[in-house]
Order: C-alpha cells, then structure tokens, then sequence
C-alpha cells in the first residue's frame, strides 16, 4: 500500500511538471520530455522560462532560487530541482 502511495504521488508531481512546461512553453501533450531543453526546444525562450518558473513555483507550491532559475536548462534539471524542496518524482 505505501509503495504504490508514493508511485501515485510520483507520477501526479511528473504530471503536475509537465503540465507546467505545457502552459508556459506551449508544447504539445505528446511531447518526449526527455529531450525538451532550453535553446533546443523552439518555443522555449528567456520570457517562456519566467512564465515555466512561475507555473512551477505555484504547481508545486515552492520557491526557486535565482541560483535555480538559471540553473534550469531542461525538464530533466527542472525535476531534480523541484526534488531539491521535497518534492518526490518516480525513478
């Protein structure tokens, strides 16, 4: 029961991060988010990186660090930043 508690909790915080890059950068629901990265992916510049963090910050009810907001460069890094409050993602 508790493994699957957190597998559920995992997968709604992995959705929860895509949805946001979804909004602020307007990539399509299909997308592979292994590959989404900025300067890679078209439609994600400096004004759809400020529209990400704050989609992010108010999903996941946390606060980035200017260190943070620069440093996401990918959906990868975004989620091991997001880890870094707490909050738990699926192997």
């Amino acid at each position: 029961m508790f493994l699957s508690t957190i597998r559920e909790v995992s997968l709604t915080s992995e959705q929860k991060l895509k949805d946001a890059f979804i909004q602020a950068i307007g990539l399509p629901g299909d997308t592979d988010f292994s590959t989404v990265s900025y300067g890679v992916t078209g439609n994600w510049d400096s004004v759809a990186h400020m529209q990400l963090i704050a989609e992010i910050e108010n999903s996941f009810d946390i606060m980035l660090s200017t260190e943070q907001v620069i440093a996401m460069s990918s959906f990868e890094k975004a989620k091991q930043l997001i880890a870094s409050h707490g909050i738990e993602f699926g192997a």
